[in-house]
């Protein structure tokens, strides 16, 4: 549980200071594409957020995409 839970805080984290601008876009992704596994429900949403950003490398992206990104993080971490 202890994993899930450092899992949770750090994707909070990562995606607070994102949504800021304190974090560069490829700077998640790197984040986001080293992860390990872990058991579902998060564990499905840290793959689904992958495969997002492997689909979308790009540093530069329009709003639109910045907003899936954020949305993809926070379902990392929202129940």
């Amino acid at each position: 549980m202890l994993k899930i839970n450092d899992l949770i805080a750090s994707a909070k984290s990562v995606c607070d200071r994102y949504e800021r601008g304190r974090i560069e876009r490829e700077t998640v992704r790197e984040w986001i594409l080293r992860l390990g596994s872990y058991p579902s429900p998060h564990g499905d949403r840290v793959r689904e957020a992958a495969e997002w950003f492997r689909a979308h490398p790009a540093s530069e992206v329009p709003a639109d995409v910045r907003d899936v990104d954020v949305d993809r993080l926070r379902a990392i971490f929202l129940q």
